[in-house]
């Protein structure tokens, strides 16, 4: 029996493929739904790769020119999604080489005063909430601090949820050395954050 999941994606990718030879063809409208699509895919990559300071927007909007550019050229080889990550890939990776010649400090922007929370003594034990978000944000700041290729390759394996296939077609990598690299990546994080995981 076929796997449902499967059939949707295969569906999805058809989509997509679908669509881009419309935007071959110069269709607009084509290229708005492949961006509906697949923003939150893009941006969500790009701000968990740069950080939540970086120009996620720019960044997203400059993958999808290079749709537009290179529909043209596309050739549905592999799943398109797998195409759309590899672009994203490449600006990712050189606008974090840009930034390492070019360092810059972050803009802190303090919480206005009726943005800053108050404690709801409703809420059931608030001490775990805030040591949850402190987990979270320490976990954002450690994967931030790996190599891009092991940060890139721990992003779309935990957020994403993408298959070592998937992932080392988008780092044209064999699918041990995604393996092998997650891997390191796990190891640097578990090091990292080990103040919180209690050893």
């Amino acid at each position: 029996m076929a796997d449902p999941e499967v059939a949707a994606r295969s569906e999805d990718d058809a989509e997509d493929v679908r669509l881009m030879q419309l935007v071959s063809g110069g269709d607009a409208t084509a290229l708005e739904q492949l961006i509906e699509r697949h923003q939150a895919l893009v941006a969500g990559t790009v701000a968990r790769m740069l950080g939540s300071n970086s120009d996620v927007e720019d960044i997203a909007q400059q993958v999808f020119i290079r749709v537009w550019k290179s529909a043209g050229r596309y050739v549905a080889r592999a799943k398109f999604t797998t195409w759309l990550l590899k672009i994203t890939r490449n600006l990712v990776f050189n606008e974090m080489r840009r930034a390492k010649r070019h360092p810059h400090l972050p803009v802190k922007i303090e919480p206005e005063a009726d943005e800053i929370p108050l404690k709801d003594e409703a809420t059931a034990a608030p001490d775990a909430t805030l040591l949850q978000a402190e987990l979270q944000a320490a976990i954002e700041k450690a994967i931030t601090l790996l190599p891009e290729t092991q940060r890139m390759a721990i992003v779309l394996r935990r957020y994403e949820e993408l298959s070592y296939e998937e992932i080392a077609d988008v780092l044209d990598l064999s699918v041990p050395a995604v393996k092998s690299l997650l891997f390191r990546a796990r190891t640097e994080l578990r090091e990292r954050l080990k103040i919180y995981l209690g050893r």
